[in-house]
């Protein structure tokens, strides 16, 4: 994955080049610590911004790996029998 789709107070955000498992993990990582971290993600579509969100406990949050290459109809076909 080279991007990871965030979606934070109902706003989609982005994070590119970083590792899906590891972003995760740090997450849950502060969670259990009980601590709020904050993370540099992109807002916006084109030329995206540069913003900082807050991350931690009580604080709702998704995360979405973006896939290298966009599915293929054999994909999708196969995700819908499963």
């Amino acid at each position: 994955m080279k991007r990871i789709q965030i979606i934070y107070a109902g706003r989609d955000f982005s994070i590119g080049e970083e590792d899906f498992e590891a972003m995760k993990a740090a997450i849950e990582q502060a969670n259990r610590d009980g601590r709020a971290v904050w993370i540099t993600v992109n807002h916006g579509e084109g030329r995206p911004q540069p913003a900082e969100l807050l991350i931690g406990p009580g604080i709702p949050v998704a995360l979405m790996p973006v896939p290298d290459e966009p599915p293929t109809p054999d994909d999708q076909t196969s995700s819908v029998q499963s």
